[in-house]
């Protein structure tokens, strides 16, 4: 079975992307990462990728002063070019707008680092998450891997995975055990099942 052809987007230190990578390595994927695209020329996840011999594009907004429009014409033109047929956001901090997801449906794939309803929406991204996590109280979070529509974090669940809050946790220490015990497992994994179904 030919292996599909995998773009991911990434704004920050590439650990679900090294996930991914790993798995790809050491499993029999269904998925080739051809493709990483940042729009944080800092990002991390730049050097993974080219540490692996990945493609790699950084279209970054704000030194080109360009509009959202702008911006995605230039990553749907990157996403044209490389046959991409499965766009996975990990980690990635900018909203796709609906002109975009409408593009793709069923073909943009996110993690989010809580259990989907909760925990979740605009401005929910990264520490603050688990920041609302803690401060709720709740004894269970988790991440949640979803398809991507024009809502943020709205489209169609595909895979959770729970994990323990613990006494004395900060948003840190959370953070942590969230990626370690469910985004590294559960993204790769949907990824594969998600290309081995298309």
């Amino acid at each position: 079975m030919l292996k599909k052809r995998v773009a991911v987007l990434v704004s920050g230190g590439g650990t679900n992307l090294q996930a991914l990578i790993d798995y790809e390595k050491n499993k029999k994927a269904n998925y080739e990462i051809v493709l990483v695209v940042s729009n944080n020329e800092e990002a991390y996840a730049l050097q993974r990728a080219k540490q692996n011999k990945i493609e790699t594009v950084v279209i970054a907004k704000n030194n080109l002063q360009m509009s959202q429009e702008e911006w995605e014409e230039k990553l749907i033109k990157k996403i044209e070019e490389k046959n991409i047929e499965l766009i996975v956001l990990a980690g990635f901090l900018s909203i796709l707008s609906e002109n975009f997801t409408s593009k793709y449906p069923n073909k943009i794939i996110n993690v989010h680092p809580s259990l989907i309803p909760a925990f979740c929406g605009k401005g929910y991204y990264g520490l603050k998450v688990h920041k609302e996590v803690l401060k709720a109280g709740v004894k269970v979070t988790g991440a949640t891997v979803h398809f991507v529509n024009e809502v943020p974090d709205g489209g169609k669940i595909i895979a959770q995975k729970a994990v323990e809050v613990k006494e004395g946790d900060t948003p840190e220490t959370l953070q942590k055990r969230v990626m370690e015990e469910a985004e590294w497992k559960i993204l790769p994994e949907a990824v594969n099942e998600v290309c081995k179904s298309m």
